[in-house]
């Protein structure tokens, strides 16, 4: 199943790799899905909208939206730790919160989706919620797909970040070649919908800045940057597809972070049924058990952050790739 990079036996003295896994069959998630809602139609019950999704959202927004007001006189030192122990938490939230919206899982109406995804943006600071949702459904239709998905770290990147020190960096910083890989490789143009998320987004920026200081979009900043880096929250980039094994290229993480992430620790859960919101994930684990118990997952985001660092044999190109096939990007009635 299973070509390209180096390694990996047990007991060998490991060497990063030098190039991707690469894969010569499909994704593995449409196949298993077709299995089983084969085997359990009731998983469709699942299907649909979060009715809680737009109270969470409100919720997070407001009370972030509230402490960067509060701390508009505070010392940089007392907004660095109030946004590492706490906005970093309620932004990345919210950053997960557009993941769920970029699947229309609030609303069935797009439009709506769109709406609150904006709103959910706000305290992120940075307009991304429209132009994530383009690239994160090609990471959904085309997953591994060399030059499409976009979540794939580029060559640049894998080629340089190759010890403990740039894996760390690399860390510290992914939130930006995350954000900015796409703009690079493969850039969109941006639409109408771009446009009002950029003009909601900095209007915001700017009353914030008039009515508070600078401080308070500091605080907003800050909490974007250091909940993208190393954060225990951030672990999950690393850890839904980034190959430690190589007979696997999607991980799912069952630990108590779920809670405040929308459960998006059940990545193969949601690979496998993108229809189906955070909140019900758990269920389709519980039907179905015996497509995931065996599968390796994680219990702790953090330790993947340690385990990425400090394994020499792991590092950017530890990701799987495929050539696109006519099967690639096939649109389901159930995906």
């Amino acid at each position: 199943m299973v070509g390209g990079g180096e390694k990996r036996g047990d007991g060998e003295e490991g060497v990063m790799a030098t190039d991707f896994f690469w894969s010569y069959t499909d994704e593995p998630h449409a196949s298993r899905r077709k299995q089983i809602l084969a085997e359990y139609p009731q998983i469709r019950a699942l299907f649909g909208p979060d009715p809680w999704a737009f109270l969470k959202i409100t919720a997070v927004v407001s009370l972030q939206l509230w402490t960067a007001t509060y701390l508009h006189s505070s010392s940089w030192l007392k907004i660095l730790m109030v946004a590492y122990f706490f906005g970093s938490f309620l932004n990345h939230n919210l950053f997960l919160a557009i993941h769920e919206l970029s699947h229309n899982l609030a609303f069935s109406t797009p439009a709506y989706n769109r709406w609150l995804g904006i709103f959910a943006n706000l305290p992120i600071g940075v307009p991304m919620s429209i132009t994530f949702q383009k690239y994160h459904l090609e990471h959904h239709r085309f997953q591994g797909v060399d030059g499409i998905d976009m979540d794939i770290p580029s060559h640049v990147e894998a080629n340089a970040v190759t010890n403990i020190v740039t894996k760390s960096l690399w860390v510290i910083f992914q939130l930006f070649f995350y954000a900015l890989r796409p703009l690079f490789l493969k850039p969109k143009p941006p639409g109408l919908w771009e446009f009002i998320n950029l003009v909601i987004q900095l209007t915001l920026d700017g009353s914030l800045v008039y009515l508070w200081g600078w401080r308070s979009l500091a605080y907003l900043i800050l909490s974007t940057f250091v909940g993208g880096g190393v954060h225990p929250m951030a672990g999950h980039f690393i850890s839904e597809h980034y190959v430690f094994n190589p007979d696997q290229e999607t991980y799912s993480y069952y630990g108590p972070l779920n809670l405040m992430t929308w459960s998006v620790g059940y990545h193969n859960e949601h690979h496998d049924f993108p229809r189906i919101p955070g909140s019900r994930l758990y269920k389709l684990k519980e039907i179905a058990p015996e497509y995931y118990t065996n599968l390796n997952s994680y219990r702790s985001w953090s330790q993947v952050i340690y385990m990425y660092i400090m394994d020499q044999t792991i590092g950017p190109f530890s990701r799987m790739k495929r050539k696109q096939s006519k099967n690639n990007g096939d649109v389901k009635k159930d995906n």
